[in-house]
């Protein structure tokens, strides 16, 4: 069976290597000679530098407004988070940037994977303006079965489900696919290809759970192992 397994739900998990004494991470900056050098943390407020390093809160490009387990959970970091920064042992950081971009906000790339978000077909979140996503994210879920009606394939782990609705690679009736080496195949080699491209080799005209549910006209079909929809019923275009 081929299954997409979806990686950092929870965003970039981006590795930080704080330094200092005692757990205190990075200081930044230098200190007048006989005044003590400030003790930077992880805490909510604190700033955080382009680099990912704690500074004083007159340089900072964005500031941690959340700490979380390692990796966060459902509702650990805030919804507007941009990034999410390891900075201990199970730690993690909320963090928000001050200034645009914001990657955490839908499509933007980063943060939170949430409504609005594009991924690829591991289960990663991409900015949806680049190129090379597979699908839009419409819902998380906990079971396939509670995904909207008009969802159209979707990704999943041991604890989510991510429905995805049109756009990407995602397949939809009327939409064209390229010849793949096999009837029965993997999601990844099904490849979907503008119906005018001369690569359009045939037209989806229905889905299924079995190839005896594709309609009359459907002169083809791919089987897809572990997919949302595992048949596709095709119309061919070129013989």
């Amino acid at each position: 069976m081929v299954v997409a397994v979806l990686v950092a739900l929870a965003g970039a998990v981006i590795a930080c290597s704080p330094s200092g004494s005692d757990g205190a991470p990075g200081q930044a900056g230098g200190a007048l000679v006989g005044q003590a050098r400030p003790v930077l943390r992880w805490t909510p407020g604190a700033c955080v530098t382009r680099d990912y390093a704690l500074t004083a809160c007159n340089g900072g490009e964005s500031r941690v407004v959340a700490l979380a387990p390692d990796p966060p959970r459902p509702g650990d970091c805030p919804v507007d988070t941009d990034n999410v920064l390891r900075v201990g042992a199970n730690r993690t950081a909320c963090v928000r940037n001050f200034l645009d971009p914001h990657p955490g906000m839908p499509g933007g790339g980063g943060g939170l994977l949430r409504a609005g978000d594009c991924v690829r077909l591991d289960g990663r979140e991409q900015a949806c303006d680049r190129p090379g996503w597979y699908g839009k994210v419409i819902a998380i879920t906990g079971r396939v079965s509670a995904c909207p009606s008009r969802t159209l394939d979707t990704l999943s782990d041991d604890s989510r489900v991510v429905c995805l609705g049109p756009g990407g690679q995602v397949l939809e009736r009327g939409a064209c696919v390229a010849r793949p080496s096999a009837a029965a195949t993997a999601r990844s080699a099904v490849v979907r290809v503008p119906c005018e491209s001369r690569q359009a080799w045939a037209r989806v005209v229905a889905f299924g759970t079995s190839p005896g549910g594709c309609p009359s006209r459907s002169e083809r079909y791919l089987r897809v192992e572990g997919a949302f929809r595992p048949v596709t019923c095709l119309d061919v275009l070129s013989k």
